[in-house]
């Protein structure tokens, strides 16, 4: 486990903050200083932070030794206080989490509104921060596709108790395709005199998004090996526009613009959104091909994870496969996140009976008329008069 260093208690007496009255307490760790009220929060949050720099430092490659200075976060519990505290720096508020960056290392903070409750507000936004806050410790300018576009792919990254979970955030998809995509060379150049395209803040984000998870996971090693040189070019005091050609520059040397251009459209447009892959599985399941239906809503799920419907239509495909067990597995999934009760409790009457347990399949045939006896009561009745052994 990693260890942390809480300084003497005369030393924690000098450097003690307070805001608004409460004192936050220095926590160092092998790469941040943390300022927090609470030091179970200050902790918690150290042990997140820590692992997220492991990960971003694996892909990166930017030497630790480098930092010019500790990267600072302030946890500020009282919300109030946290207004004020960006208001005085920025004019305005900030919900959740927020980087500063200043010119001068030892100033630049992630400043988080730290709630302990569940789904609290910081939870959401720090891996995006986090991020932003790592990336520009090591180049204070890099290119914008870069910082958004890596930004928001972290964004799904957890730390739970240590290990990595991750599930690509694949939610800016249909807004990609959506979009009149601009020449990629446009989206690399952003923000320096060559840029030629003009994108609303948003639509640049979900393009770079795309950009950066077109270099990962286009399946072409040597788009992977040139991101990498790319980090590399990377100078830690070049303005953006610097950086931001020298990484254009090196991309048009391995593949030239024109071709990496054609290969990311055929990429965003081979990538399937949710609504595609349920759309194609209800076509395949309806004209009775399983064997299809199923890997589309296994998409769906893996894009959505907490939505009822791809749980639902597995069920209904193991159940179409005699595989009870694993059907009703499936529709309490969908029970679980928010799905229809009458459709799934039927659903799971339906199976129950099939594998030919009479008192189950009747206890969930009476909850689907409970829940709606418009819709099911004359349908579970004619089943309930045909189960054996109840």
């Amino acid at each position: 486990m990693r260890r942390f260093f809480y300084m003497a208690a005369v030393l924690t007496a000098l450097f003690t903050h307070v805001n608004r009255g409460f004192a936050q307490v220095p926590l160092t760790t092998d790469h941040y200083r943390i300022l927090a009220e609470d030091p179970v929060a200050g902790e918690r949050i150290a042990n997140d932070l820590e692992g997220r720099f492991s990960i971003y430092t694996r892909l990166f490659r930017f030497n630790p030794r480098l930092l010019a200075a500790p990267l600072n976060v302030r946890l500020i519990t009282d919300t109030a206080a946290y207004d004020d505290y960006l208001i005085g720096r920025l004019g305005g508020k900030n919900t959740g989490a927020l980087y500063l960056h200043y010119r001068q290392p030892e100033r630049r903070e992630l400043v988080i509104n730290y709630d302990d409750s569940p789904g609290a507000a910081w939870e959401r936004v720090l891996p995006y921060q986090s991020f932003i806050q790592y990336l520009r410790s090591f180049v204070a300018s890099p290119p914008s596709w870069i910082e958004d576009g890596f930004a928001i792919y972290f964004s799904t990254l957890s730390i739970e108790e240590g290990e990595l979970a991750y599930v690509e955030n694949l939610s800016w998809l249909e807004r990609v395709k959506e979009l009149p995509i601009p020449p990629v060379r446009d989206i690399i150049l952003l923000g320096t005199e060559d840029a030629g395209n003009s994108l609303s803040r948003e639509d640049y984000s979900a393009l770079s998004w795309a950009l950066v998870s077109f270099f990962l996971n286009s399946g072409n090693e040597d788009y992977f090996r040139s991101l990498l040189e790319c980090f590399l070019l990377l100078s830690p005091n070049a303005g953006l526009a610097e950086n931001s050609i020298a990484a254009a520059q090196r991309i048009d040397d391995w593949h030239g613009l024109e071709n990496l251009d054609r290969d990311y459209r055929a990429y965003i447009n081979a990538r399937k959104t949710f609504p595609d892959l349920m759309n194609e599985g209800r076509q395949a399941y309806g004209e009775g091909d399983f064997d299809k239906a199923e890997p589309a809503f296994a998409g769906a799920l893996d894009l959505r994870p907490s939505h009822y419907a791809p749980h639902y239509y597995l069920g209904l495909i193991a159940y179409g496969r005699g595989n009870w067990d694993k059907a009703e597995h499936y529709y309490n999934d969908s029970l679980e996140r928010g799905g229809d009760k009458a459709l799934i409790y039927y659903a799971m009457g339906l199976n129950a009976a099939a594998a030919e347990q009479g008192e189950r399949a009747a206890e969930f045939l009476r909850l689907a008329v409970a829940a709606d006896p418009a819709r099911y009561r004359e349908k579970a009745n004619v089943l309930l008069r045909r189960l054996p052994n109840r």
